[in-house]
């Protein structure tokens, strides 16, 4: 009998890589004693990257979250892990120093064992102090080496990363295949090179079944000596997922290794939950592709994490395009279609931005940048026409070294710009901000929460905090959700036009379109019209779908009516796949009419500002 391997179930990652939305807190409870029954795990992922942020948009605390969904883990034994992003914590961008560090102690304190850290540029800067920090907090430090396939990324490359974590403090190393594009071989390598350095060091493979490969790659790994392996489970196993726990037990069985036996009957009330809350809400943000393997993945090398938001949101730049298609007498597009030209040029953008390992982040803005390519090259624009500023900041270095270079017309387009690139420490550009955000609280009468968990929230994610604390979060979800089900639901030809949706006791009236058509208008004028009347001038419009933000951060004075610009400056930003897109001024004149409000959605060709030349 060879030695044990053991499982841990990557719960949180399930649902991002199937959709766009997580399990309330009474689902997750719920379902955790049957987990335990289970019998097979050692550790489950329960919190980190998306999952918290997620709880936000739909107006769910995750700090209550947290506590109770890690609670019954500790007292079965069983250890808890989470997903953190190194300078960017558990956001997209990066973040300060003082709230990286409140970041682990907060998480320590709410019932998190171990944070896997990762950085998708794989950038050591990113990475050593988060391994200091976790330790601060009394956590256990497990830092990532980014799998990719390029000719950068190669065995020797990836064990001496290793090599730097160990020697900085790093309790265990995960290889995180989080596209699952890891050739088996070369993984089972980088495995024994990392062992032959330090024989008892932990070592966890993640990957993803998309492209294929992840099967053989976790008999590799076991073979070469990994001691952990991520698993799903069925309904949300496989596609953009990760492979059955029962597939991968009764491989690892079959080879000789220990394994722990699954209880059958806990398996299938486990599943039985999960479907439970899929029918609930959290399937109608679960496109059907995403249950599917596909091979095409190898190629863009996309991560199952951000394929499952991605294909939702398709759906949305699919509808914008063909509105703009239809308009201009051109042909529409299928799903299919622009996802193939969506991967296309990905794989032509990616080398041309320097080979950013394709994770959260930098997956999101290559994939971005590779949409708007594909959008504006449809609309007969040119490449590279909408470049948003946190991906210069990506190309620029400002958010850590690119292990390749930068292709020589994005650095033209730089230097036309007056942008520089940066070779300092990323932390450098993002001092400490708390002392801000509890000001903040402290003016809006909020309480700074258990151990400083609520102060956390806020610096971490203000947008979406703010947007929880307002109650706005939680009424687009609701609205958007009874969308979702009425156009699913009703029967064919008899599709409501409107509803009335509840939340917290406030009663809101939802119009509803169906494919290509405009909702009808409301009897009164919207909160947004009535808040900012639209003066003389010439309309500045959306050049995308998303949500619109007069700042991206509260180091922004947000431009209001009566201000004088300069063509170029930045009026605002619409939200959308992740990034901030700025709005510029075409022209010199002065603001005299703003159409909607901070963290209004918007159409493409929506009129956001006047501009009076």
């Amino acid at each position: 009998m060879k030695r044990e391997v053991k499982f841990s179930l990557v719960f949180r990652d399930m649902w991002q890589s199937a959709g766009k939305y997580q399990p309330r807190v009474d689902q997750l409870v719920k379902v955790a004693p049957a987990i335990i029954k289970m019998g097979c795990f050692d550790r489950v992922e329960t919190n980190g990257g998306g999952f918290e942020q997620v709880n936000l948009l739909y107006g769910e605390n995750p700090n209550k979250s947290v506590r109770e969904w890690t609670k019954p883990f500790h007292e079965a034994g069983i250890q808890t892990h989470m997903l953190d992003r190194a300078l960017n914590g558990l956001r997209m961008s990066p973040c300060p120093k003082d709230v990286r560090k409140l970041f682990y102690k907060v998480k320590k304190i709410q019932g998190t064992d171990i944070t896997r850290i990762f950085c998708g540029l794989n950038d050591p800067r990113n990475v050593i102090p988060s391994i200091q920090y976790a330790h601060e907090g009394g956590m256990i430090a497990q830092a990532s080496l980014c799998i990719t396939y390029s000719p950068i990324h190669t065995v020797e490359y990836y064990v001496n990363l290793a090599k730097q974590f160990i020697d900085a403090g790093a309790d265990e190393i995960c290889l995180k295949d989080m596209a699952g594009i890891g050739r088996p071989v070369s993984l089972g390598e980088i495995v024994k090179g990392i062992k032959a350095y330090k024989e008892d060091i932990v070592i966890q493979y993640h990957s993803h079944a998309g492209p294929g490969f992840n099967m053989a790659s976790i008999l590799e790994v076991a073979e070469a000596g990994c001691d952990y392996i991520d698993t799903g489970m069925s309904p949300l196993s496989w596609g953009t997922g990760h492979a059955d726990i029962i597939a991968v037990q009764e491989m690892l069985k079959d080879a000789g290794f220990q394994v722990k036996d699954i209880n059958m009957e806990a398996y299938m009330e486990v599943r039985t939950m999960i479907q439970e809350m899929c029918d609930d809400f959290l399937g109608y943000y679960i496109p059907e592709l995403n249950h599917l393997n596909n091979s095409l993945l190898v190629k863009p090398g996309l991560p199952g994490g951000m394929m499952g938001s991605l294909m939702t949101d398709l759906e949305d730049n699919l509808k914008s395009l063909n509105k703009w298609k239809v308009k201009n007498n051109q042909p529409e597009l299928t799903t299919d279609q622009l996802l193939v030209k969506l991967f296309d040029e990905v794989a032509y953008v990616w080398p041309k931005v320097g080979y950013p390992c394709l994770v959260t982040p930098f997956s999101q803005y290559v994939k971005n940048l590779a949409l708007m390519n594909v959008i504006q090259m449809e609309k007969g624009k040119a490449r590279w026409s909408m470049i948003a500023d946190n991906i210069w900041d990506m190309i620029l270095g400002k958010s850590g070294a690119l292990p390749g270079p930068v292709a020589p017309e994005l650095i033209e387009m730089a230097k036309a710009e007056g942008r520089e690139f940066e070779t300092q420490d990323p932390q450098s550009y993002y001092p400490d901000k708390l002392d801000e955000f509890r000001k903040e609280m402290q003016e809006n009468g909020w309480e700074l929460g258990q151990d400083d968990e609520e102060l956390f929230e806020l610096a971490m994610h203000p947008e979406q905090y703010r947007a929880y604390k307002s109650g706005k979060a939680k009424a687009d979800f609701e609205k958007d959700l009874a969308d979702r089900k009425a156009k699913k639901n009703a029967p064919k030809g008899d599709m409501p036009k409107s509803i009335k949706v509840s939340v917290n006791g406030q009663t809101y009236e939802v119009n509803i379109a169906y494919g290509n058509e405009a909702p009808a208008a409301t009897q009164a004028p919207t909160a947004a019209a009535a808040a900012a009347p639209a003066g003389e001038g010439v309309d500045v419009l959306a050049p995308l779908e998303g949500k619109f933000y007069l700042v991206k951060d509260n180091s922004e004075v947000a431009k209001k009516v009566g201000d004088a610009v300069k063509a170029g400056d930045t009026l605002g930003y619409i939200e959308a796949m992740k990034t901030f897109n700025a709005i510029r001024a075409d022209f010199d004149g002065v603001i005299t009419g703003i159409m909607v409000n901070s963290g209004d959605s918007v159409e493409e060709d929506d009129p956001i500002f006047k501009i009076a030349k």
